[in-house]
């Protein structure tokens, strides 16, 4: 009997791997549509408006609920802004230090080297505002679906959040919704405790954009996008130069092998 349980548990744990893993299951069949990203390909590179406006969208719209933990107000600068814009929005929030010499925490103005504080002390705080449910961190959403070789045929995580911002509507005839869910074409089962929260007009870009609700979901992406992979941009250009180098130097290696065995033959 506990074999067959352990099986039972092998088989269960299988199957939410393969639907976590593929966004068309894990959706009851609706598969994001694919986008056109300025990031992809080997050679992209991120807008620097578009991260800044997304920058705009994340702390005006989704900074109240959903944390950014492994960003820190400096990595900032990777998105356009200069230290003087960094320092200044940093000394806009409050971070905790201490102890002090009295053993006792305080609260002090962040500065550049501070993580952006988190919207919420702990998880029972988040779901008790949020009605039972845990906004997720948005660090490495992204990264969450596809991966591997499966992203060159699948959408992409960058394709899924902007089709889950984007897929709130009206529920089909027939289709029963849960107390406080919304339903979501793109969300696994339709029902997502999240409310529809990009609308147009939301916010005010500072760079006069349009701010519909479309242009809204396409800049938090590609912004979600870098503070994924902040290092993205130099890590293509690395390995195009060493992709560079390889062929060059498999050119002069096959070029001294033909000129020392020249003689042998």
């Amino acid at each position: 009997m506990t074999r067959l349980r352990t099986i039972a548990r092998g088989m269960a744990a299988t199957l939410a791997v393969i639907l976590l893993a593929n966004p068309a299951l894990a959706a009851g069949g609706v598969e994001a549509p694919r986008q056109q990203w300025g990031f992809n390909g080997i050679f992209g590179t991120f807008d620097r408006g578009a991260l800044q406006r997304g920058w705009q969208v994340y702390r005006e719209v989704c900074a109240s609920c959903h944390s950014l933990e492994f960003i820190a107000f400096r990595n900032l600068e990777g998105i356009g802004l200069t230290p003087e814009q960094v320092a200044a929005i940093a000394g806009e929030f409050e971070v905790q230090a201490g102890p002090n010499d009295e053993g006792e925490m305080y609260m002090r103005r962040a500065i550049p080297p501070d993580r952006l504080p988190k919207p919420f002390p702990n998880a029972a705080a988040a779901r008790v505002a949020n009605n039972g449910a845990l906004p997720p961190d948005l660090s490495l959403i992204v990264e969450a679906r596809p991966f591997g070789m499966e992203s060159f045929y699948k959408p992409t995580g960058a394709d899924y959040v902007y089709a889950l911002l984007t897929g709130y509507h009206e529920p089909p005839e027939g289709f029963v919704l849960g107390a406080g869910m919304y339903y979501n074409e793109y969300f696994p089962g339709h029902q997502i405790a999240m409310p529809p929260i990009l609308n147009d007009g939301g916010v005010t870009y500072v760079d006069g954009t349009e701010a519909t609700q479309s242009q809204q979901a396409r800049d938090v992406v590609t912004f979600l996008t870098w503070a994924a992979e902040p290092n993205l941009e130099e890590r293509r250009q690395m390995g195009v130069g060493v992709t560079l180098f390889l062929i060059v130097l498999t050119a002069f290696l096959y070029a001294t092998k033909r000129k020392i065995w020249a003689d042998a033959h």
